[in-house]
């Protein structure tokens, strides 16, 4: 497994960091869809703290993705790809970062903004606060929380949508090249000997 991205596949570290954030953003989609709902005790003030505490890690992980893409590249699009496909595949993928850097944001800001105590970072460091409590920030940072996770779950679906498209009926390799060598080949075309 090589970790640069070679010409026709991704690497290790972007794998990896795909599969992690993809993980990290699906767990804390799902308890940021219940947390509103627990009873106020302990185990609330945990999931609100470790929801923050992914949250802020998923940052953290985009912007290493990101730094990782600019220095290792990405492979050539999968030959027979048309262009319009390869424009669509970069605008995705250019909003879902820009999603998954502005998710934690708007949930940091929202943070500070509320007013509540200072957060601590899975309880071992302090977070800084982005501004000072002011309510009207707060109520626009959390409703633009909420529409960048919708934005965000309609873009990952259609970018899945896309990759399992490609290998059941395209039948190329764009979704075995996410993936470790051998994990997953292409589906034979039908029309292939």
């Amino acid at each position: 497994m090589s970790l640069k991205n070679p010409a026709d596949r991704w690497g290790g570290v972007s794998q990896l960091l795909h599969w992690t954030i993809a993980a990290l953003i699906l767990s804390i989609g799902a308890v940021g869809l219940v947390m509103g709902e627990l009873p106020r005790s302990p185990k609330y003030f945990w999931v609100y703290t470790a929801h923050k505490s992914l949250g802020l890690t998923v940052l953290a992980l985009v912007l290493v993705r990101i730094g990782w893409r600019l220095y290792a590249g990405a492979p050539r699009p999968v030959p027979g790809t048309p262009r319009w496909q390869e424009r669509i595949a970069a605008l995705t993928h250019g909003a879902i970062y820009l999603l998954i850097l502005a998710m934690p944001l708007s949930g940091w800001l929202y943070d500070s903004a509320s007013g509540l105590r200072p957060f601590r970072w899975f309880g071992l460091a302090e977070v800084p606060k982005l501004a000072a409590p002011d309510e009207a920030i707060a109520g626009a940072a959390h409703g633009a929380h909420e529409w960048l996770f919708w934005l965000l779950i309609a873009l990952v679906l259609a970018h899945a949508g896309a990759a399992l498209y490609h290998h059941f009926v395209q039948r190329d390799a764009t979704l075995a090249r996410m993936l470790p060598r051998g994990w997953l080949s292409p589906s034979p075309r039908e029309d292939s000997p």
